[in-house]
């Protein structure tokens, strides 16, 4: 019930959200830890069966955490506790085991098994484990692809391979698939909790591009960007990365993707006649978004902002149609990102493709659907296929001349959709008509 009154006072309140809209923190443990449980007890034994490992061995020391353990933690667990050892077991028999080399259970799902009594040491209780299950494929998490599957770190791995009866040292495979599977992959409930973090994200950024927070020839670029990270803070949310806010504007300055992505120019005085653009996203209830906006600030005399502006707005608004029209099931980064630009070069845009999954992290594990500055593809992990109840990021730019000011723009828009296996549809909406400030009235 709390849920559903949260998700209708969240919808009335946009674009004014109020703290007392976000669940409270001991509703938020709640929340995570049901979704956890669903998670261990039904995605983490299909991925498992799918990608044939018998067991996944996942170990982590305090404040030095593997990203796919963080994610198995209960809500009150905010590290791991001295060395945790996790131990997922699928047995021939067709039990599956949640075990944990550790003084206690891990949550309520994943039970404690280590006898110190009969073993003092932590890595004899685990070669207990599988010497007992004689498993013949035994995942552990390396990877040159993504970092989020390469949390073994090598003292881990050295005591484990010396732990580990010889027998079994030549059953280790990595766990790439699997933890990729497990990060990317989203629940029913997790996709009906998803459209509201976007919808918050997407309030709070019609916040900062309003008279509220902007008057011109007074408040920075910087203004704007501390007063996103002091709302997410008011708001008892978290951001996974620092927001930024760039400007375009009628000064016969070209566009740089450098200064546009690493080097743009922190606090500029926003004047009327701007072309604002804002990066910004949130984490909450361990889920993350990421979103890329417009605003033009009006001239006097002007309720619009000008038609050049609008027509380059639409053409990047093709453009996002053109590549999630790519989206196929088994369908690599790789490919949808060359069949994107094809279509997009045949139909006379200026693209730049940058899109990437997200989930459990901001740039998150799975297909990577090219990079700013590699249009030809990505090696490993645009490799990777795409799969089903999956959530990305739309990340690109589309370049306009623009007659008003006789110079190129880029608009660059990022929003955030899932593909359940057939068909990508957007969160919470997207944008298509660029923020005026001051709205008029």
């Amino acid at each position: 019930m709390k849920i559903l009154l949260f998700c209708f006072a969240l919808f009335a309140a946009i674009p004014s959200l109020q703290a007392s809209e976000i669940l409270p923190v001991r509703e938020q443990a709640r929340v995570v830890d049901e979704i956890l449980a669903e998670r261990l007890d039904t995605v983490l034994p299909a991925l498992m069966q799918a990608n044939d490992i018998d067991m996944w061995i996942i170990v982590s020391r305090e404040y030095n955490e593997d990203p796919v353990l963080r994610t198995m933690l209960p809500a009150t667990w905010l590290n791991a506790r001295r060395r945790t050892i996790l131990v997922f077991n699928r047995g021939a028999d067709g039990k599956f085991e949640k075990l944990a080399v550790a003084r206690y259970n891990v949550g309520d799902r994943i039970t404690a098994a280590w006898d110190m009594q009969r073993f003092p040491k932590q890595w004899d209780a685990l070669a207990d484990i599988v010497s007992s299950r004689d498993p013949n494929k035994i995942a552990i998490d390396t990877s040159a692809d993504f970092a989020h599957a390469d949390g073994l770190v090598k003292t881990d791995y050295d005591e484990l391979m010396q732990a580990l009866p010889k027998r079994f040292r030549s059953r280790i495979v990595s766990a790439e698939d699997l933890a990729v599977g497990w990060l990317e992959t989203r629940t029913a409930r997790e996709m009906q909790i998803y459209p509201q973090l976007v919808r918050i994200t997407h309030g709070i950024i019609a916040e900062a591009f309003s008279a509220k927070v902007i008057t011109p020839g007074i408040t920075t670029s910087d203004d704007v960007v501390w007063w996103l990270r002091q709302r997410v803070s008011d708001l008892g949310l978290e951001t996974w990365f620092h927001p930024s806010v760039s400007i375009q504007r009628n000064d016969g300055e070209s566009f740089d993707h450098l200064k546009s992505f690493i080097d743009h120019p922190a606090g500029e005085i926003i004047r009327q006649g701007d072309l604002l653009h804002v990066d910004f996203g949130i984490t909450y209830l361990r889920l993350n978004t990421d979103v890329q906006e417009h605003a033009y600030v009006l001239r006097p005399g002007e309720t619009d902002v000008p038609d050049g502006i609008a027509k380059a707005m639409l053409k990047a608004n093709r453009l996002q149609d053109i590549l999630t029209s790519q989206f196929a099931l088994g369908k690599t980064g790789n490919q949808i990102l060359a069949d994107a630009l094809a279509e997009a070069k045949k139909e006379g845009i200026k693209a730049t493709i940058y899109t990437h999954p997200l989930g459990c992290h901001g740039h998150a594990a799975g297909p990577t659907i090219g990079m700013w500055d590699q249009q030809g593809g990505v090696a490993g992990s645009g490799d990777f296929p795409m799969h089903a109840n999956t959530v990305y990021s739309i990340e690109l730019n589309a370049a306009s001349d623009i007659a008003e000011w006789k110079k190129e723009i880029r608009i660059m828009l990022e929003q955030d959709g899932s593909f359940d296996g057939k068909a990508f549809r957007y969160l919470d909406g997207r944008q298509k008509a660029i923020h005026l400030i001051p709205r008029p009235h």
